[in-house]
């Protein structure tokens, strides 16, 4: 096991050994979700590479056929201890395939079967709870830079430069808001949530993670463009949802969905990278794929405003860590 390697370091590593024609991204639950923006962008960009992205049972079950040594693996577990993807590790070796890691603990199971392992942080601030999702869309930049060529390059540089202290101090910003979507939203039975693009998994995320999970709010998610093909019928006056909007090219997706939502008066919390002046910071060639930062970001103040005002902490559980399941 190779540790703190930088992501081009290790891409070079794993390129000067194999040809790479196949890239997976393996998790559960809030780290299956912080490996979408990067599957994102090589479903983007990449001319050659493969690309897919499993929930880790999934891939433990139904391994794709071409996982090889043209193959890399890359997991996340915030703790590396997840079992799923401990497992997918060991699946992922088994089968030749080169095995990067992203997690806090660089002791922890997940690290037994990587060849590489990205340490991150998380608890410093709230840039640091989003280094999960940038080692690995580095990573997958890198790869793609490495392999194919990638012609803005630079400019995904320059926003990774950046992308951290930016957000930290957007969502330090956010607490005036929060506290007004907290107040609105406290005694909803059920929540929606949606985006598109590089965001369509914090949505995903927000919803199993966020409600769900730390909240045991009710709650459904769906991406905005699939909003109109069966969840609108839902839509009526005061039926709360939550939109991350994208600045980039999806926004129309979502701003036609924010139309009609607006149309029947239902209760709508806008969550709206361009409000937070995202474009104005990052070059609109890449700007697409650093919405998910500062949404996440953002919204993890509403989330702990939301706690608050339920007097339910984030980190209450019922079943997990409590239970065999």
């Amino acid at each position: 096991m190779n540790s703190n390697m930088t992501p081009k370091a290790i891409v070079e590593a794993i390129t000067a050994k194999n040809t790479i024609n196949h890239v997976v991204f393996v998790g559960c639950g809030a780290s299956k979700a912080d490996l979408y923006p990067a599957k994102f962008f090589l479903d983007q960009n990449a001319k050659k590479l493969r690309v897919s992205h499993y929930t880790a049972n999934e891939f433990n079950y139904s391994t794709p056929a071409d996982v090889n040594e043209n193959t890399v693996v890359i997991s996340a577990s915030l703790g590396g201890t997840t079992p799923e993807t401990v497992e997918a590790n060991a699946v992922a070796k088994a089968k030749g395939a080169t095995v990067v890691s992203l997690t806090i603990n660089e002791a922890a199971p997940l690290t037994k079967d990587a060849d590489y392992v990205i340490i991150h942080d998380f608890a410093s601030n709230y840039g640091a709870k989003l280094e999960k999702m940038g080692n690995c869309l580095q990573l997958a930049v890198e790869l793609l830079n490495q392999v194919e060529g990638y012609e803005y390059y630079d400019d995904m540089m320059a926003g990774f430069d950046k992308i951290y202290p930016f957000i930290d101090k957007c969502a330090h910003e956010a607490g005036k808001v929060a506290k007004q979507f907290a107040t609105r939203f406290k005694d909803e039975p059920v929540i929606y949530v949606m985006s598109s693009g590089a965001t369509h998994e914090v949505a995903y995320a927000t919803s199993i993670c966020l409600m769900m999970e730390m909240q045991w709010i009710n709650s459904g998610t769906f991406h905005a463009g699939e909003f109109f093909h069966g969840p609108f019928e839902i839509v009526d006056k005061d039926v709360p949802f939550i939109l991350l909007m994208n600045d980039g090219k999806t926004r129309p997706i979502d701003q036609r969905a924010l139309t009609f939502l607006d149309r029947f008066d239902a209760k709508v919390e806008v969550v709206d990278a361009l409000d937070w002046g995202l474009s104005s910071h990052f070059a609109k060639s890449v700007v697409d794929y650093f919405n998910p930062f500062l949404l996440s970001a953002v919204f993890r103040v509403y989330a702990e405003e939301l706690s608050y005002a339920r007097e339910h902490p984030l980190t209450k559980r019922r079943y997990m860590w409590k239970l065999e399941y």
